[in-house]
């Protein structure tokens, strides 16, 4: 028994320490509060947008019926809207069909002259509505009570609407829409790591400067104290994502959004959430450990700011990389982002998006947890090297290049 802790039960003392002193402290309070303000105001102008842009180009029923019913229809929406205003659609004569004419409704609603939701045809006896399915089940009843209200027999019973959905979005929409999450997926990931990884380095470089560290050193492992540091700035991050992800929410939920109204990745939200968390963990102790690794080498903010910059930049290229892998799926570019340790997360959440196959993420997780000890490993020890300047000791105090330079120097003073 030397009495010292083991390296993890010393990691599990630091990172509780460290977690309890940021989370507790005043300035994190005010670090959660600077992102809630673009996120309010993000909503609020989103809702305002979505307001305008619902009365600026509402979706419209496009009438193909015989000119009598057509003019009937608009004549009965005239007399209604008075009572039920927006709820029932704008109506637009899209042709006046002729007895025994067809009509092709998806052509009719491709037209991009026209913002066409779904076209009535038929008659008034007995209307057909065509369109996307989740709009025609919307606008099933409206349509009855126009042509209810169109034929004007003082009848209680309104004309059953005959429902023809169209399946208007072909695949190569649905890899497009899906892409878009994809490209969403990845900017939110990396601008959470980027933001929350740099938090380690001030941390740091305020306990090298307060001589902490050298006081932790005295009864723990310097690989313990780094593991601790890593991990606990790991879960501060999971905190300040659940408080911004729960406000974020509550303001996109009451100005009306919904996930519905967002392309769906390939392996479901659930998931897809739940590998974005996988991959923030793995991506943020890859970068950590390099953070941490760079701040035992610097002594001021400055010298920090100068450091970290070029792996800042580095880290930007992995993201462009992962971008541009993402429109080449299955090529070696793709392939590649994937191996890339940093620019892996990435690359994957996109996949996730656009596929629904699980094996890769399996297996991308199981080589990011691979790189992520590697890494660990090496950080603590350049951590342990910088920090406590452990490195092999001379007996004279000096570097072969100083001990040169003075022996020049001392022949030139002799002669």
């Amino acid at each position: 028994m030397t009495g010292r802790l083991s390296t993890l039960a010393a990691a599990f003392v630091i990172a509780r320490r460290d977690f309890t002193a940021i989370l507790f402290s005043r300035s994190f309070f005010f670090f959660l509060l600077g992102p809630l303000f673009p996120i309010m105001v993000g909503g609020l102008a989103g809702g305002i947008g979505k307001e305008v842009q619902s009365n600026a180009a509402r979706p419209e029923l496009g009438i193909a019926m015989s000119a009598a019913d057509s003019q009937a229809l608009l004549a009965a929406r005239q007399r209604l809207e008075p009572q039920l205003g927006a709820a029932i659609p704008m109506l637009v004569v899209v042709r006046n069909v002729g007895p025994g004419e067809s009509f092709d409704a998806a052509a009719a609603m491709q037209d991009k002259r026209v913002n066409l939701a779904a076209v009535v045809t038929g008659t008034l006896q007995r209307p057909q509505l065509a369109g996307p399915e989740e709009r025609i089940a919307d606008w099933r009843g409206p349509v009855a009570v126009l042509a209810g209200e169109a034929q004007r027999t003082g009848a209680t019973d309104y004309p059953t609407v005959d429902l023809a959905p169209l399946k208007l979005a072909t695949t190569a929409d649905e890899a497009r829409s899906r892409m878009v999450t994809a490209q969403l997926g990845q900017t939110v990931l990396f601008l959470l790591t980027m933001l929350l990884a740099g938090m380690v380095l001030s941390n740091l470089v305020e306990e090298k400067g307060n001589k902490i560290i050298e006081v932790l050193a005295a009864a723990i492992p310097m690989d313990a104290v780094f593991l601790g540091k890593l991990f606990a700035m790991l879960a501060v991050s999971f905190v300040g994502i659940s408080v911004w992800a729960g406000a974020g929410s509550a303001v996109w939920l009451a100005a009306g959004g919904s996930l519905g109204q967002y392309p769906a990745p390939a392996v479901g939200w659930p998931l897809f959430f739940a590998l974005g968390t996988a991959y923030f963990a793995m991506g943020y102790l890859l970068l950590g450990s390099l953070f941490l690794a760079i701040g035992s080498m610097a002594s001021t903010v400055r010298e920090v700011q100068t450091l970290s910059m070029p792996v800042t930049m580095l880290q930007l290229l992995n993201f462009f990389f992962a971008s541009w892998a993402m429109a080449r799926p299955g090529s070696a570019v793709e392939l590649a982002a994937m191996i890339v340790p940093f620019s892996s997360p990435f690359a994957m959440l996109a996949r996730a998006a656009q596929s629904d196959a699980l094996l890769p993420h399996v297996l991308a997780l199981g080589w990011q947890v691979i790189c992520v000890a590697v890494f660990v490993r090496v950080g603590a020890t350049l951590f342990r090297r910088w920090v406590m300047k452990s490195g092999p000791a001379r007996s004279d105090g000096k570097g072969p290049w100083s001990r040169l330079w003075s022996k020049v120097f001392t022949r030139r003073a002799v002669r």
